[in-house]
């Protein structure tokens, strides 16, 4: 994996709200927008081929022009690519490293572009992936249950089970109903067990919510 200094000091921006990348996870994107399919273009002439995802701070519906940034984004590879009949992009995008935006570069691209800070997040560009020593799977995989039964979810139990502790934590993060502030919440977590704590925290909380309405009904 790259160091700090080998990462570009200015990277394109996708403002996504909801959308959550972590480093080391693989995030699919669907991209129709004119600024964004030339954003995937410009980015495949790089040799970086980074793209940062960040989300807006701002209210739902208003204009992304009066909508503030959330401080810190993770940038992703573009490892896939694939044009539709139609001209739109499927994308992957692999995440690479958290960053802090600093300011937003003004320019003539129809997208935004910032300068941004890798320090802090050295952590990020290991290539081995972070164990959770806290993690105790039997009650973890019990409230998991819980959670997507109240939300009318499906998955693979079985390869959840035999996931690795980053692929298991990061995965569910990224994939789970939660509003966007959760997830940036997720997004800045130092360690993958702190990550793991404010999950399990907003799973509790959503289900003891769901359990209040039951009862108010």
């Amino acid at each position: 994996m790259k160091n700090m200094h080998d990462l570009p000091a200015t990277i394109p921006l996708f403002p996504l709200p909801g959308a959550l990348l972590l480093p080391r996870a693989s995030m699919p994107l669907h991209v129709f927008e004119p600024r964004y399919l030339q954003m995937i273009e410009d980015c495949l002439k790089t040799p970086d081929r980074l793209i940062g995802m960040i989300q807006p701070r701002g209210m739902p519906g208003s204009s992304a022009e009066g909508r503030r940034l959330n401080a810190i984004g993770c940038a992703g590879r573009l490892t896939a690519f694939s044009e539709t009949d139609d001209g739109r992009y499927m994308v992957t995008l692999t995440g690479i490293s958290r960053f802090r935006l600093q300011r937003e570069v003004a320019g003539f691209s129809p997208y935004l572009k910032a300068e941004v800070t890798w320090a802090g997040f050295e952590r990020d560009r290991s290539a081995a992936a972070e164990v959770d020593a806290g993690l105790r799977r039997e009650s973890f995989m019990a409230l998991l249950e819980r959670f997507f039964d109240a939300n009318n979810l499906s998955t693979d139990w079985s390869s959840l089970k035999e996931a690795e502790d980053e692929l298991l934590i990061n995965t569910l993060s990224m994939l789970s109903p939660l509003s966007p502030e959760d997830k940036q919440a997720l997004l800045e977590a130092p360690s993958l067990g702190t990550r793991r704590e404010t999950l399990v925290t907003l799973m509790e909380f959503s289900l003891h919510r769901g359990d209040e309405s039951q009862v108010m009904q």
